[in-house]
């Protein structure tokens, strides 16, 4: 793909595996005797991680795309059921990687955050507006925002 893509997986991968190798409690539990998977944890968190940056929510999708685009990355990818087996044994890896990632940033510590998001309409009428709980807080209407219009 592009230079970009494999830096970025090569970095995640990086730091997947500086974190497993100081922290191996974070790896899913593998009985000592039985096959060794031939994706490594720090490979499969990093894939899911790759796949989440890209927005792939379906698995499917996600494989085919990795299959086409990052096998020099991942020379191995095992089939659907397996992946999604060894996903979900993985989700506390994952989770703490994501964590481990968003601390490291500066947004972490940033005490203003911008948020972009639909509004929620929480009365109809101006009656119910009246009526509500959000009386005084809440405002009958609409307002268009001046400065996020094309």
């Amino acid at each position: 793909m592009t230079q970009d893509l494999s830096s970025l997986a090569r970095a995640l991968y990086a730091r997947t595996e500086h974190l497993l190798k100081h922290r191996p409690d974070l790896a899913p539990r593998r009985p000592r005797i039985g096959f060794q998977p031939r994706l490594s944890d720090a490979e499969l968190a990093t894939l899911a991680l790759m796949q989440a940056l890209l927005g792939y929510t379906s698995e499917a999708r996600r494989l085919r795309y990795a299959r086409t685009h990052l096998s020099e990355q991942f020379p191995y990818l095992p089939q659907q059921p397996g992946y999604n087996k060894r996903l979900r044994k993985a989700s506390g890896l994952i989770r703490h990687l994501i964590r481990h990632l968003a601390t490291d940033t500066t947004a972490w510590t940033d005490d203003v955050w911008v948020v972009d998001s639909t509004p929620v309409e929480c009365a109809r009428s101006r009656e119910t507006v009246k009526r509500s709980d959000l009386a005084g807080w809440a405002q009958y209407g609409y307002c268009a925002c001046t400065w996020c219009a094309p």
